[in-house]
């Protein structure tokens, strides 16, 4: 008898313990955490210079930036939406605050609140036709991202924007502790009241509805479209920051500002397990996969491996990522 229950019982703590360890690996954070950890440790066995304290801040600046971007393309996925303008709105709006600054000769705050209104009212456009107009999120946005690389060049004229106000270089060198500047405390204090506002409130837990399952979300009376308007305006707003914190970093209005950085933010949030589905990940999920994919380039090239194979292996593991948010979803969340 008690053999026979033995045997039963065997099956039910087979799937439990499947159950649990799939629920641990749910948690995107957790994962990518041990990941890069082990990356680390292979990276500093190969070459010991990679936890250098210079290629650490390396590491850290260049997150900084991609990361403020992050968080709002984490609260926009989580919302069931994507946006592949971003880098293109981080560019244009760091140019237009520097001609604002310069051509326009206006004061510092205002060429900045400029460039964020600019990043505000692309994100508003982007909303507004995905969510009332029914276009897809895709065609949408990297429509737009077309648009902005052309009204950088028209902007700009195709050189950069220079000589910027000394408060702008000012900003952009300022040391507040181990070589990290504004762009990085920004950066911190960002992530921590997304992930808050996320994780701990009202505004969250609706978002998190929205993206999961709009049309329950929609009974229950939960307006899903200005929630889904609203990140769009938020990640528009937020790419406009970062593309400005690069402007004072470089100490001119470039035009290669935020080159790039789409795919880059939308592979790292979704190594962090934020889902292309929406309704499920975690800004601090967002932003330890942004910090791992640079980990791995960084890698990459201090052990001296080709740059184009840096661009192979950021594919490989977007892929992987989006293969394992399936399988959470089957087996954990659709509960198959």
């Amino acid at each position: 008898m008690n053999s026979a229950a033995e045997v039963s019982a065997a099956p039910r703590d087979a799937r439990s313990f499947r159950r649990r360890l799939i629920g641990l690996i749910a948690v995107g954070e957790v994962g990518v955490l041990a990941a890069m950890a082990l990356l680390i440790a292979f990276f500093w066995l190969l070459e010991p210079a990679f936890l250098s304290e210079r290629n650490i801040r390396a590491i850290l600046n260049v997150v900084s930036f991609v990361g403020i971007i992050a968080i709002g393309q984490t609260i926009l996925l989580v919302a069931g939406e994507f946006d592949l303008s971003v880098g293109s709105v981080a560019g244009l709006s760091a140019v237009v605050a520097a001609k604002l600054m310069t051509a326009a000769a206006l004061p510092v705050s205002v060429g900045i609140l400029g460039g964020i209104g600019v990043g505000a009212l692309i994100g508003l456009l982007n909303g507004l036709i995905v969510v009332r107009l029914g276009i897809p999120a895709f065609i949408q946005t990297l429509g737009m991202l077309f648009i902005g690389q052309g009204l950088i060049q028209v902007v700009t004229g195709g050189y950069p924007v220079y000589p910027l106000p000394e408060a702008i270089n000012t900003i952009g060198g300022t040391d507040l502790a181990f070589g990290l500047g504004w762009s990085f405390a920004f950066f911190i204090v960002a992530a921590l009241v997304a992930d808050f506002v996320l994780r701990r409130t009202v505004l969250g837990r609706n978002m998190y509805a929205t993206g999961g399952n709009k049309e329950v979300a929609h009974l229950v009376g939960i307006n899903t479209s200005a929630y889904k308007i609203g990140a769009f305006i938020t990640v528009g707003a937020l790419s406009a920051i970062a593309g400005m914190f690069v402007m004072a970093d470089l100490g001119s209005g470039g035009t290669s500002i935020g080159s790039g950085w789409e795919l880059t933010v939308i592979a790292g949030v979704v190594v962090g397990g934020v889902s292309l589905f929406g309704g499920a990940g975690t800004v601090a999920g967002g932003v330890v996969g942004i910090l791992m994919l640079k980990v791995v380039q960084s890698g990459l090239v201090v052990i001296g491996v080709n740059s184009n194979w840096q661009q192979i292996a950021v594919g490989v593991i977007m892929v992987m990522a989006v293969g394992l948010d399936i399988v959470r979803r089957r087996y954990f969340i659709a509960g198959a």
